[in-house]
């Protein structure tokens, strides 16, 4: 059966909606994204595996070859949600403008599987001592469950792996993290003329992002890392409700924050400090205090200097493995035993806005570059 042009299938990728969202109205299934690349890869010959994660949620791990080792080539299947009065063309139609393909997912990320399918196909005649695994997950943009639902079935994938997201075609080997959390305070309401009616859900509040605020101080002078453009952790204190009249002592306080911890920082170690903190303010303010993740965490990623797969790409590359801030299902990966690496064309500064675009100048370097990643790892004998 013949497939599609490369071009075609990457129109085709961009036209399949996969919007996932956090937000019921926009949440869609990646059921058809699955169709089109178990259907194609199916045809080259590839086993094709789909797993339902959750209801309309999909991953696809495809396979061609066999035994131990391999590679991974890793996307995520979904995009984010699209405002499309403020795109100059159809978001869900791939456009050429100025030497740029124009679409919802064209640098971020479901154009990089036509590139892996484009750049495999001269290869299948070929004989492969280690197998090629091509992965399709599903929410990353919102819960990240697809990779998590693999990291949790511990199944093992390759040998390495490399996650096509947008940076540029520079290989980078660290993220950091992302917790987001909320803290609610439930305290007693009363007449505001007598403080002895109530207890203030505000005022404990208050305390409560004083200790925060000493916390990242402490972290800020504890952890460094120079390879990214913020060295430091962050926590951002995001947005805040509490209370309803200036004239009543303010019951309920909620508090939702963004923390963004460094390699080597651990989640469940910093949320730890965190209730070390709250339970005394607890008692001095004398309410109720709640502290639970929004989402739950992406760890923090860095895969070591001295990798294989580290030093293949950067010489493949001619560019030296780098640190980003935003986040990636790279620490899932790397927990089913991948060495892994975050590799690809688009540019992190276009995603997730109108008009997002991929340059064509980055088509052929990157079609060049999956193929000698394939023949290092599947072609040649296992080292």
């Amino acid at each position: 059966m013949t497939l599609p042009s490369f071009k075609e299938q990457f129109a085709a990728l961009i036209a399949a909606p996969s919007v996932s969202c956090t937000q019921a109205q926009w949440d869609q299934s990646n059921r058809p994204v699955i169709e089109l690349l178990s259907s194609w890869l199916g045809d080259l010959g590839f086993a094709c595996e789909v797993q339902e994660i959750e209801p309309g949620k999909f991953n696809l791990l495809a396979s061609y070859g066999s035994g131990a080792g391999g590679l991974v080539l890793a996307g995520h299947s979904d995009t984010v949600p699209f405002d499309a009065e403020l795109w100059q063309t159809d978001p869900l139609k791939l456009t050429e403008v100025d030497g740029r393909w124009l679409g919802l997912g064209s640098c971020d990320m479901k154009g990089f599987f036509a590139l892996v399918i484009e750049a495999v196909q001269p290869l299948l005649s070929q004989r492969f001592q280690q197998p090629l695994l091509i992965l399709a997950t599903c929410d990353e943009e919102s819960s990240m469950s697809g990779a998590r639902a693999l990291a949790e079935a511990g199944r093992p994938l390759g040998r390495a792996a490399v996650i096509g997201e947008p940076t540029g075609l520079r290989p980078i080997r660290l993220h950091k993290g992302i917790m987001m959390e909320r803290i609610d305070i439930l305290g007693q309401s009363g007449h505001s003329s007598d403080p002895s009616l109530g207890h203030s859900a505000l005022e404990a509040m208050h305390a409560v992002m004083g200790e925060l605020m000493q916390l990242r101080r402490d972290w800020q002078q504890q952890y460094c890392n120079p390879q990214f453009s913020v060295p430091q952790p962050t926590l951002n204190l995001g947005c805040i409700h509490g209370g309803d009249n200036p004239n009543r002592i303010c019951g309920q306080c909620s508090l939702e924050f963004d923390l963004r911890p460094l390699p080597g920082m651990q989640p469940e170690a910093l949320r730890a400090a965190i209730r070390q903190k709250l339970q005394p303010l607890a008692e001095q303010h004398q309410v109720k205090i709640d502290f639970a993740p929004l989402f739950p965490s992406v760890p923090p990623f860095e895969q070591g200097a001295d990798a294989e797969l580290v030093r293949l790409a950067e010489r493949l590359t001619g560019h030296p493995a780098a640190a980003v801030a935003f986040a990636t299902e790279a620490p899932y990966l790397q927990q089913l035993g991948c060495q892994t690496l975050v590799l690809g064309p688009g540019d992190i500064d276009c995603a997730h806005q109108p008009n997002e675009y991929l340059e064509m100048s980055r088509i052929e370097p990157s079609v060049r570059l999956l193929r000698e990643l394939i023949q290092h790892y599947c072609l040649s004998p296992a080292a």
